[in-house]
């Protein structure tokens, strides 16, 4: 998709971006989520600046493949709630507002080149868009995977369906209905991480990642995710996810149990 024109996306030197740093280096775009301060947390300009750049990356032939990292120790914390309801806070960004709507789920399917995502810490909630989307998953040991939406009157509906690309359903059910803390293991055992990397050895297996990559055909490569990303692609299910989260967050138990964690106590459900 094109969110952005080509001829504003081929500056990108020259962009400020306020929620993620970015570096080109040697054929690999790097991307690193950078609002520690929040857990990494998705505000709706951040996916602005991430589809800028993707789309970059996209239809840059120099770039061959696509690194993702975070500073802190949660690599994304999923949604930023208070955002995404209107309360965005002060940031300084040269991105311009998208040609069309972003949908954060089907966002790097439109990207046709490969992407390691290097988890170093925790994701939550909407933070598994970045694994899902991603052909390699790199995890230090001792990371958690967490859905706790159930437990705050939610559902994961639009990351239950990227999960269900990439892990067993049932498996992917039970998560999304439990809530529980998935460990790195459990995740490798799954599908969700492709490598389970020890403490201070995330970028010599990346770099080797890299180097293993660049042995063969960029051209190659790209045609062959693109045309994957065609077998993968469903159109439109993505506004419906979107619609029933909405639908789930305006009932009365999606509103206790946002109030609820806001106030950290136990939330009283009504089936409502």
């Amino acid at each position: 998709m094109n969110y952005y024109d080509e001829e504003i996306i081929r500056d990108l030197t020259n962009q400020q971006f306020a929620f993620i740093a970015v570096e080109e280096n040697e054929n690999v775009l790097t991307i690193c989520l950078d609002r520690e301060e929040k857990r990494n947390a998705i505000h709706p300009h951040m996916v602005n600046e991430l589809a800028f750049v993707l789309q970059y990356a996209n239809h840059q032939k120099d770039v061959w493949a696509i690194k993702f990292k975070a500073k802190g120790k949660v690599f994304c914390a999923g949604a930023d709630l208070k955002a995404f309801m209107g309360m965005l806070g002060e940031y300084e960004s040269s991105i311009p507002e998208p040609n069309q709507p972003i949908l954060m789920a089907e966002l790097f399917f439109s990207v046709h080149k490969p992407i390691i995502a290097m988890v170093e810490g925790d994701v939550y909630a909407g933070g598994f868009f970045f694994l899902t989307g991603s052909t390699y998953v790199l995890a230090n040991k001792g990371v958690k995977f967490g859905l706790p939406e159930v437990k705050r009157g939610l559902y994961p509906f639009q990351v239950m369906e990227t999960l269900l690309r990439v892990m067993p359903q049932r498996k992917v059910i039970d998560w999304c209905i439990r809530g529980y803390n998935l460990s790195v293991e459990k995740a490798l055992e799954y599908g969700l991480v492709t490598h389970v990397i020890e403490e201070g050895e995330m970028e010599k297996q990346a770099d080797q990642l890299i180097n293993d990559l660049k042995e063969n055909s960029p051209s190659a490569i790209r045609l062959g995710l693109e045309a994957f990303r065609k077998i993968q692609k469903k159109e439109g299910q993505h506004e419906y996810l979107m619609a029933m989260l909405q639908k789930t967050v305006g009932s009365k138990d999606g509103q206790e149990g946002l109030t609820a964690f806001r106030e950290k106590r136990k939330p009283n459900w009504t089936g409502e």
